[in-house]
C-alpha cells in the first residue's frame, strides 16, 4: 500500500447526518477532497441542497431527522437507490440543552439522548448490511471532551457523548469478524460560528478555554474532517474500538 492510497477515499461512499454545517460539512468536504463520494443527511431541506452544491457532484443529499427511528431503514434503501451503497457512516447528527440540572426537564434530557444516542443507534442498525457487503466498513462517532471531561450544565449532551465511548467500543468488538471498524473523533474547541457567538461576548471563558490548550488557539474545522477521513481510510485499517482525541493537548492540559 503506497500513501496515496492508504489515505485515498477513492471508491468510498460516506454518509454524514448533521452534515450539512460546521463539522460534519467540514468532514464531508474532506471526504470529497479525498476522493469519495458523500451523502449528507440534515432537517432543513434547503440547507440540504446548498451543502450538495457546496460539496460538488460528488455529492448527494436528502432531508432527515435522525430522531425518526421508525424511517431508518427507509432511509437507508432511498440512500442506496439514489446514490449507491455506503462504505464509511457518520454519526454526527446532535445538539444540546444548556440548563442546570434543576431546570432541565426528563424531555429536555430525553431530546437530546435520542439525537445522539438512539438515532445513532438506529443508523447503525439500518445502514449496516451495506457496510458488511462492502468488507471494509466504517462506522464513525462525533464524540466531544464532553466524553471524558464534567463540564456543567450539559447533562444531556455530557450523557449522550459518554455513552459514546461504550457504543464504539462494544460495537468494534461485535463487527470486526466482519470486517466493519468503528471508531470516533472527539472534538476539542474548534474555531466554529457557535464557539465565536459564545465567547465573543465572554473573554473570562475564552482565556478560560485557551488556557488549558497547551498549543494555546483553537482547531480548525478541517482538523476534525481530516482526523476522520484518517480513520476512514486505509491507513486505518487496522484500527477500531478508539477515539481520538483532536484538542491541542487540551485533555491532559493543566
Amino acid at each position: 500500500m503506497d500513501f496515496q492510497s492508504a489515505f485515498s477515499l477513492a471508491g468510498h461512499r460516506a454518509l454524514v447526518t448533521g452534515g450539512t454545517s460546521g463539522l460534519g460539512l467540514a468532514m464531508a468536504e474532506c471526504f470529497v477532497k479525498a476522493g469519495g463520494e458523500v451523502v449528507v443527511i440534515g432537517r432543513d431541506a434547503e440547507k440540504v441542497e446548498a451543502a450538495v452544491a457546496a460539496l460538488g457532484p460528488k455529492a448527494t443529499g436528502l432531508p432527515y431527522d435522525v430522531t425518526d427511528f421508525g424511517a431508518a431503514e427507509t432511509l437507508a434503501a432511498d440512500v442506496q437507490r439514489k446514490a449507491g451503497p455506503i462504505s464509511i457512516l457518520v454519526n454526527n447528527a446532535g445538539g444540546t440543552c444548556k440548563k442546570p440540572i434543576e431546570d432541565m426537564s426528563v424531555e429536555d434530557f430525553r431530546s437530546v439522548y435520542d439525537v445522539h444516542v438512539t438515532g445513532a443507534f438506529a443508523m447503525t442498525r439500518a445502514f449496516l448490511p451495506q457496510l458488511k457487503e462492502t468488507g471494509r466498513g466504517s462506522v464513525l462517532f462525533t464524540a466531544s471532551m464532553s466524553s471524558f471531561l464534567g463540564i456543567p450544565n450539559v447533562t444531556g449532551y455530557s450523557a449522550s457523548k459518554a455513552a459514546y465511548l461504550g457504543l464504539i467500543r462494544s460495537l468494534a468488538t461485535e463487527l470486526a469478524p466482519s470486517g466493519v471498524r468503528v471508531n470516533g473523533v472527539a472534538p476539542g474547541w474548534i474555531d466554529t460560528a457557535l464557539f465565536r457567538l459564545a465567547t465573543s461576548k465572554d473573554p473570562e471563558r475564552l482565556a478560560k478555554i485557551l488556557g488549558r490548550i497547551p498549543m494555546g488557539r483553537t482547531g480548525e474545522l478541517e482538523d476534525i474532517g481530516w482526523a476522520m477521513t484518517y480513520l476512514a481510510a486505509d491507513a486505518a485499517r487496522y484500527v477500531t474500538g478508539h477515539v481520538v482525541v483532536v484538542d491541542g493537548g487540551a485533555l491532559h492540559g493543566f
